[in-house]
């Protein structure tokens, strides 16, 4: 439906994450996917949705200057926002081990920005989503990342997997912006773009 509105542009998706890209599918959206290595560093006193709205502005900067007219240049990017810290990828098991052990029995914020690109314009959206864990045990935890080795997952854990299921008590927000992308704005976002 969306692609009629859309058919005079060109729709880049600068992700490699096979989440997002079956999104983009399931929304009847026609894309090509192009990647390009961005260090994944912003500024110290950044907080919350600034942050990953700075990230993903910041992965759109390379494409900036090879962009032709009617292309839309899509970059995103999710953060867990826990106890006042931004929580990225782990680098290790410990690492993913503490992200874990901080969110059992608690509630936390998965943050998702999406930047939208042209040639001479740019707007950001995000969505923020409250997720609750179930007190889990050191079994589990260690389970679950052995078992599915979370480190390609902001805040080590992917809530479509094993341990969204049997930790997962309550979520109050977009379910898609938790897997990593707000599906609902990114419809909105082009429909106003395409008209």
């Amino acid at each position: 439906m969306i692609n009629h509105q859309l058919q005079n542009y060109n729709l880049i998706l600068a992700s490699d994450s096979p989440r997002r890209q079956q999104f983009f599918k399931e929304l009847g959206l026609d894309f090509e996917i192009r990647l390009k290595p961005v260090d994944e560093i912003y500024p110290d006193h950044l907080r919350h949705f600034e942050i990953s709205d700075y990230l993903a502005q910041l992965k759109a900067l390379p494409f900036r200057a090879e962009l032709k007219d009617t292309d839309i240049l899509i970059t995103s990017d999710t953060i867990v926002w826990h106890n006042e810290i931004a929580l990225g990828k782990p680098k290790s098991h410990q690492e993913a081990h503490d992200m874990l052990a901080s969110m059992s029995a608690m509630t936390h914020e998965v943050i998702t920005s999406v930047c939208f690109t042209t040639k001479t314009s740019q707007k950001t959206v995000h969505a923020v989503t409250k997720v609750t864990f179930k007190t889990l045990s050191e079994t589990e935890i260690n389970y679950y990342i052995e078992t599915f080795k979370p480190y390609d997952k902001a805040g080590a854990y992917g809530i479509q997997e094993w341990i969204g299921q049997i930790g997962i008590t309550n979520i109050e927000g977009s379910y898609t912006n938790v897997v990593g992308l707000p599906t609902h704005l990114v419809y909105k976002t082009l429909n106003s773009m395409a008209t």
